[in-house]
């Protein structure tokens, strides 16, 4: 679709034509003196321009007439749309913090498959197809053990996210389990956050051991910056380790002081409903953003009006040259038939 910018500058177009016909002529008077005799006379003399004005020819006047509206249209800045490109923003960031000490090797999960395997992979398994399902929001992700690193800034990218989620193992961050700094590093990480759904979804199978921050106080920092805890406990309460036993009762905690929903996840199904009831908790419609791309073509009017202009003053330069040679044969001719005359 073509469109312009200045489309009042095509109010000029007929400039030239008013000039035309509001303007008189320009008129000298100059004396001279006339002879029926004159071209005898002035045989094989050099002549210069005379005062008759030419006659102008119609290709001389469309040819200006082109020019002037390559002109005008140059300066309307004449532009193309393209297909009309949509975009979809994101609906809510979700932060998943993810527990990768020692304790996450225990095989005491059983997937979807019916098959026991370690809680890591369990956790993985089902992490890999929520983050796949996340078509209008960003997901980042925090791996946590003895301290908390981003492993995912905020992203729409969930093909790179599920990467980085299959290269996590258990103990790759230390044996210890840090709640407290873990719930930390998501609320800075919803700093920069524009969206009004921040959801950060904290497993764990461990009780806090070695955090800076106490998560009762991340929690309460988390609820006021709007940032929605849900905690799921994905380990043995009654474990033989104390340090490996989940700690129910803080999890609980987090969760009701950050506004979320505390669940226990047993096996890969029950995981599953977990994220299904998450999404149900925060509905949120997607927005779409829909533009046009702008492409000028001011850059081909201008070539056009150069184009002809080089090529005018080349037909003209031409044909002067061919007038004069025309008129030297011409004088020659007249000049041979004079002189047999005068013989």
């Amino acid at each position: 679709m073509l469109e312009f910018d200045a489309p009042l500058a095509f109010l000029a177009l007929p400039l030239p034509i008013l000039v035309w016909w509001l303007t008189p002529p320009r008129r000298q008077r100059v004396q001279a003196i006339r002879l029926p005799f004159f071209e005898r006379v002035s045989a094989g003399l050099p002549t210069g321009e005379g005062a008759v004005v030419p006659a102008r020819r119609a290709v001389q006047i469309v040819f200006v007439a082109l020019l002037w509206a390559l002109a005008i249209t140059t300066i309307a800045r004449p532009i193309r749309l393209g297909d009309p490109v949509t975009r979809t923003e994101a609906a809510r960031d979700i932060m998943l913090a993810v527990d990768i000490s020692g304790s996450m090797e225990t095989g005491d999960f059983i997937g979807s498959d019916g098959q026991r395997g370690t809680r890591m992979d369990g956790v993985k398994q089902v992490l890999d197809g929520f983050i796949a399902a996340r078509k209008d929001d960003r997901v980042g992700m925090i791996a946590f053990g003895s301290a908390a690193y981003v492993l995912v800034p905020f992203t729409r990218d969930t093909t790179a996210a599920r990467q980085l989620l299959a290269t996590l193992s258990p103990g790759m961050a230390g044996q210890n389990t840090v709640l407290g700094d873990a719930i930390g590093l998501a609320i800075q990480s919803f700093a920069a956050s524009n969206v009004d759904e921040r959801v950060l979804i904290l497993l764990s199978d461990g009780s806090d051991t070695s955090s800076r921050m106490a998560p009762a106080k991340a929690a309460d920092i988390a609820a006021k910056n709007n940032v929605t805890i849900h905690t799921i406990a994905v380990g043995d309460p009654n474990g033989k380790d104390e340090q490996d036993r989940v700690d129910l009762a803080t999890l609980q905690s987090i969760a009701t002081t950050a506004g979320g929903t505390f669940n226990r996840a047993e096996d890969a199904a029950g995981l599953t409903r977990i994220y299904e009831q998450i999404d149900t908790l925060h509905p949120v419609e997607a927005k779409s953003v829909s533009w046009r791309p702008r492409l000028p073509l001011g850059q081909w009017t201008t070539a056009a009006f150069v184009l002809l202009t080089v090529l005018g003053y080349a037909w003209m330069l031409a044909r002067r040259g061919w007038h004069r040679r025309t008129g030297g044969q011409h004088k020659k001719a007249r000049a041979g038939s004079s002189d047999e005359a005068a013989a």
